[in-house]
């Protein structure tokens, strides 16, 4: 009888760990130094994932390091302004993950039932003022850039320009209508600049550190500036969420994270 009872318990114990060997997603490897790491399996599958212009930088160093990890995974990225992101997703456009600039646009989505799940921050931004190389209109303040020659600003719809009117605002600055060239995103406001169209502008700070040379830039004080926060979200229209969750995940983790914070963006 003891025997019998003993030979079960070992039949149960055998089945248990089986049993969670097999539901689980994870391997177990030994590290250099004798300890055991757990890590997620590597995933495989097709998204696209449609990103702000100025996660433009960052995002390709991701996406490329995230499938050096996983590599069975393709990915597309659409870059491009929120807000147009946004109008294109809510039509129906191919995405399977978002990752925009602001909070509002991503609410939108939220707010037609288009996520999979709750969006996260992930990174955040702030904004400066870039001129032409050695700044040959001695700008120093916002309050400059009403006498500066041509100014380039965001559209109006894109999360940048709405920061951008928000600074200025905030500090009391009204730039001419007839000083104001607008650029559909971060990356062709910044154009404007580099390619010699305006005088100055006002862009996110990691994109004026990716101009690096190109520009000369002048700080925008904390008070009158703006935060930029940045959510990810899986949208629910996926065919495939284990792909998409696991490259949101992997924008919320450490390796991603310091690909972000070397682009001059700051912690969530």
């Amino acid at each position: 009888m003891r025997r019998k009872l003993t030979v079960t318990l070992a039949l149960v114990v055998t089945l248990a760990f089986v049993a969670a060997g097999c539901g689980s997603s994870k391997r177990t490897d030994t590290g250099a130094n004798g300890s055991a790491t757990t890590t997620a399996a590597p995933v495989s599958g097709t998204i696209t994932v449609s990103a702000a212009a100025s996660l433009t930088s960052a995002f390709g160093t991701i996406k490329n390091d995230f499938i050096k990890a996983n590599p069975g995974a393709n990915i597309t990225i659409n870059f491009g302004s929120s807000g147009t992101l946004e109008t294109q997703i809510e039509s129906g456009a191919p995405a399977d993950v978002a990752a925009f600039a602001d909070q509002a646009t991503m609410k939108k989505l939220a707010d037609k039932s288009l996520l999979a799940g709750s969006s996260q921050i992930f990174a955040t931004n702030s904004l400066v003022i870039v001129t032409k190389p050695g700044n040959p209109k001695n700008i120093k303040t916002l309050a400059d850039l009403t006498t500066a020659g041509t100014i380039a600003l965001c559209a109006e719809t894109a999360p940048c320009g709405k920061y951008a009117n928000q600074i200025l605002t905030t500090a009391t600055v009204s730039i001419p209508a007839s000083s104001v060239t607008r650029g559909q995103d971060v990356k062709t406001t910044l154009a404007a600049v580099t390619d010699g169209d305006a005088d100055a502008a006002i862009v996110y700070v990691t994109d004026a550190q990716a101009a690096g040379s190109k520009v000369a830039t002048v700080e925008i004080p904390t008070a009158q500036n703006a935060v930029a926060k940045y959510p990810i979200a899986v949208i629910k229209a996926t065919k495939d969420a284990a792909l998409a969750q696991a490259f949101m995940d992997y924008v919320l983790g450490p390796e991603a994270q310091s690909v972000l914070k070397a682009a001059g963006f700051q912690a969530p």
